[in-house]
């Protein structure tokens, strides 16, 4: 919707909010869910998340005073509406595009963003480290975490929570934004977080029965924990107590996440502690967009362009997840020991058809990776055949759990990465740019990337009867079509000879086949032969490689991962021990953080795109 002549056409900061009166922050309200769901219809992004915290945003750019009082957002997928208030509402036409807005907050894009976080269960962390820090220098401004429910699944949430129970730093107010779900239902005790307690009333009684003990001489210098004690058993008397109670932190209980008026006041009221202090508010995913609401899958949580009035994608087309889906499917109909796992990511991770159909071999820990690949671990101990399907950026926080817990084992678990390499649109922190590094080194692992849907579906048909730990990583990217299942399993360490050459061997993986084959051509209109190799496997080698390397004057590896440990530094390593690494040139993705944007769009700033790598083999040929 255009904003001309709109109260949000007037917001151009977080100021501008507290000049509205009640009326007015009900009509922005609504004027905000109209132009997040025109824009992301355009753009894609996450919906239903934004949708949702419309009112908790208001409320908190009113109460605090930002940037003086610094506000993080965990995972920060529910940032958009913080963005709009903050003076980005032209920008939201270039949502998530290459070179425009990205779709997390972002220190570069604004004084109000103060985290690159889009990873979850991390904003406590942050924030205990911010607030300590202003306590240090005696700086009173405000430190305030809004986390969901879902990132409350997270081991490290809780870290942080214990250790802001023991440090107490004023000024700290973590928001609690319950909405029931993460990506899915949110799964665990969590998802019970506790009711009414931020309560003066409380306060009032501790302090009123303290004064009446403290009068008795016989009780004296004990009335202070005496009266906590009558404080903690009348509140027990009306209500459980929560992780929260039991942390001894401040915490208000459920409040409605869609009352501006009742947010603010309890938000002033948790400013008045000279303490942590916790506020919970239950919200609503999807808020004011029906389509969203009647969604139960995802509510609609991470979109691409869609039509507003069905919800219905613009396009829709096969994924390379949706074809592991299937594949893990067919294999579990005539495999009882197959068990998948995901962190909070069913669907996403293309489980979604296992789970309505063996809901009892699907398992959702919640936020929780390290926990995921160990409770594999578990099952592989014991007669399983478990496969974790885990985002390539996400499974690299289980690192020393793939190590210790699986790899040191030999244990028997599939790993299926999805997200390997350029992601695109989600940015920085999702493209899956160092899964070959941080794996390659790991003893006992193998590593195999499909260069398509077929070859997928046939190293996955490997995976289910390997004998050991087996890590297939393939991209976000689209598929013509299942291919017949069961498909005919792949030999381990076996690559594919594409086509001959004469001049420069080009030793592409994964997703970088397509393009080495596009480049190929290319480079024979400039009289240039080159042969490709499909390489499919990280580890193990083929052991014809040195025999290819050595009939070529020239070898260019080409990987969707950092340059730095990964496959070509693999190849090099390889050949070194047969003198002949000098003839190896390795192109990958750069030393730094890539943008947002579309595949296509990353792959040419990166130089990885058919033109771009047909130019540098022709600088490598005719340098040589």
């Amino acid at each position: 919707m255009s904003t001309t002549d709109t109260l949000l056409a007037r917001v151009t900061g977080p100021a501008d909010l507290r000049e509205l009166d009640h009326d007015q922050l009900t009509q922005l309200a609504a004027e905000i869910r109209s132009f997040m769901v025109d824009a992301i219809s355009r753009t894609g992004g996450h919906l239903s998340p934004n949708l949702g915290v419309v009112e908790l945003t208001l409320a908190l750019h009113r109460v605090f005073d930002s940037p003086t009082d610094r506000i993080l957002w965990d995972v920060g997928h529910q940032a958009y509406v913080h963005k709009l208030v903050t003076g980005r509402q032209d920008e939201f036409e270039t949502l998530r595009q290459y070179g425009g807005m990205t779709g997390y907050p972002s220190r570069s894009e604004s004084e109000h963003d103060f985290v690159e976080n889009s990873h979850a269960s991390t904003s406590l962390s942050y924030a205990l480290g911010m607030a300590l820090a202003k306590q240090r220098v005696g700086d009173d401004s405000y430190t305030v975490a809004v986390i969901g429910d879902g990132a409350l699944t997270g081991g490290m949430a809780y870290e942080a929570l214990n250790h802001i129970a023991v440090l107490q730093p004023p000024n700290l107010i973590v928001v609690v934004n319950d909405n029931g779900r993460s990506y899915a239902p949110t799964v665990g005790g969590i998802a019970a977080l506790g009711h009414v307690r931020f309560d003066p009333r409380y306060e009032w009684t501790k302090k009123t029965i303290g004064k009446i003990l403290r009068s008795i001489p016989a009780i004296g210098e004990g009335a202070d924990e005496l009266a906590h004690r009558l404080k903690e058993s009348v509140k027990q008397l009306i209500e459980p107590g929560t992780v929260f109670d039991a942390l001894g932190l401040k915490y208000s209980g459920v409040i409605d996440g869609h009352d501006i008026h009742l947010i603010e006041e309890t938000l002033e009221h948790a400013k008045s502690f000279d303490e942590p202090s916790v506020v919970h508010v239950v919200t609503e995913k999807g808020r004011g967009y029906e389509p969203a609401l009647n969604n139960d899958e995802d509510k609609l949580h991470g979109v691409s362009a869609f039509d507003v009035e069905s919800g219905r994608p613009a396009k829709s087309e096969l994924k390379l997840t949706a074809v592991a889906g299937q594949a893990l499917v067919h294999a579990a109909r005539d495999r009882e020991d197959l068990i998948a796992i995901s962190a909070a990511m069913i669907s996403p991770t293309g489980l979604s058809a296992m789970a309505r159909e063996f809901p009892d071999r699907v398992i959702d820990t919640g936020i929780a990776e390290q926990h995921a690949v160990t409770l594999a671990a578990g099952l592989a101990m014991t007669g399983m055949r478990p496969v974790v399907a885990i985002y390539s950026s996400f499974l690299q926080r289980a690192f020393d759990q793939i190590v210790t817990d699986v790899a040191m084992h030999e244990l028997p678990v599939v790993f299926m990465i999805d997200r390997a390499g350029i992601t695109g649109p989600d940015g920085a922190s999702h493209h899956g740019a160092f899964d070959l590094s941080y794996l390659r080194m790991i003893p006992n692992l193998t590593i195999g990337a499909p260069a398509d849907a077929d070859e997928l579906c046939r190293m996955l048909e490997t995976a289910w009867d390997f004998d050991g730990p087996i890590a297939i990583r393939f991209p976000k990217g689209a598929a013509a079509s299942v291919p017949t299942l069961p498909a005919a399993p792949l030999d381990v360490g076996v690559a594919e000879v594409v086509q001959e050459g004469e001049e420069v061997l080009l030793l592409a993986l994964g997703s970088m086949v397509e393009p080495a084959v596009k480049a190929a051509g290319m480079l024979a209109q400039q009289g240039i032969s080159a042969g490709i190799v499909n390489a499919r496997w990280v580890k193990p080698f083929d052991p014809r490689l040195v025999e290819w390397a050595g009939s070529y004057p020239q070898v260019v590896t080409l990987e969707d991962n950092v340059v730095s440990g990964g496959f070509g530094a693999a190849v090099l390593e390889e050949l070194s021990r047969h003198g002949l690494a000098g003839r190896v040139s390795v192109l990958g993705l750069p030393d730094r953080f890539l943008p947002s944007g579309s595949a296509s769009d990353v792959q040419a700033d990166v130089e990885l795109d058919p033109d771009s790598i047909a130019r540098r083999v022709t600088e490598i040929v005719k340098g040589a």
